[in-house]
């Protein structure tokens, strides 16, 4: 029958590309040739990549650890042209701007990203919300910045920790978005019907079960976009601007250490730039540290399930 025909042929094709193998040793040598060329090509880009990366460290600790002091967490920045002072302004200016505008986007964030997948997954709303929200994940910051100052600092006509919250913000935003987006999907459906299937409204699906589940992978985006606004600069310039003092209202311009590091890097000042490196190597260390543990987290996600 046609089962004995397809299965003769089979059978042939099988024994002819044994044939042409076995008269052609020459194909694994080849194989071998270009599996080595990438392996070696691979391993290169990585050494030059590693390389760069161990300099710009080695660098950073040796410069940075020589100028960690106390007074770097409990004095204000130095005046120009003195001795002696900290980052203290700077390291609490930054601490409350970047936790503004984490709590501010993180929150607005979440629920946008369950809004795509759960409500409109497929509209043209949630279409278009996607599409600009990918918009601003590449968006440079300086146009976030920008724009914050067009429509905040202008028109109050002064710079504030507000704003640079604010800026920040829209850099967490769509960071916070794509990771529930991307979470949310690989929630199991059959957790949802079966909920459902109960009688259990779907806003207690969505706190108490699709948030449960994953929970995991949000916290590693928003650690992540944490880690990022860290060492942003130029949001911070159009919007924050500086402040020499310490400042507790968030109204008034405010200091933070990617503004202070920009500004004493390019001081004429030795004592000025001894600062500049001890602020890189503490935003270094920041964001390593939040690295790690979002992998952290992660790895017990992926463990756990």
């Amino acid at each position: 029958g046609q089962m004995d025909v397809d299965s003769r042929r089979s059978q042939e094709g099988y024994e002819n590309m044994n044939t042409r193998t076995n008269m052609d040793p020459s194909i694994y040598a080849k194989r071998k040739r270009a599996n080595f060329f990438g392996l070696v090509l691979s391993m290169s880009a990585m050494a030059i990549g590693l390389a760069f990366l161990l300099w710009i460290l080695l660098i950073l600790t040796v410069k940075g650890f020589s100028a960690l002091n106390f007074d770097l967490l409990f004095k204000n920045t130095p005046a120009p042209g003195t001795e002696g002072g900290g980052l203290a302004n700077a390291i609490y200016g930054s601490f409350l701007m970047v936790s503004l505008a984490t709590l501010i986007a993180t929150p607005v964030g979440i629920m946008a990203g369950v809004y795509l997948v759960e409500y409109d997954p497929k509209g043209w709303l949630g279409r278009t919300t996607r599409f600009v929200n990918d918009i601003l994940l590449s968006a440079p910051s300086i146009v976030l910045g920008l724009f914050v100052f067009t429509i905040l600092v202008q028109p109050i006509g002064g710079f504030s920790g507000y704003a640079g919250a604010i800026a920040l913000g829209f850099i967490v935003l769509p960071v916070v978005v794509r990771t529930t987006d991307e979470m949310i999907r690989l929630v199991p459906t059959q957790m949802r019907e079966a909920a459902l299937s109960l009688g259990i409204p779907q806003w207690k699906v969505n706190t108490q079960i699709l948030y449960r589940a994953a929970l995991p992978g949000i916290l590693t985006g928003i650690l992540l976009a944490l880690a990022r606004i860290s060492g942003e600069t130029a949001p911070l310039l159009f919007t924050a601007l500086n402040n020499q003092y310490w400042n507790t209202d968030m109204a008034k311009p405010m200091a933070s250490v990617p503004v202070v590091i920009f500004q004493f890097a390019m001081s004429p000042f030795e004592y000025w730039n001894k600062l500049a490196w001890a602020g890189a190597l503490i935003v270094t260390l920041f964001v390593l540290f939040i690295s790690i543990f979002a992998r952290v987290v992660l790895a017990r996600k992926n463990k756990y399930g």
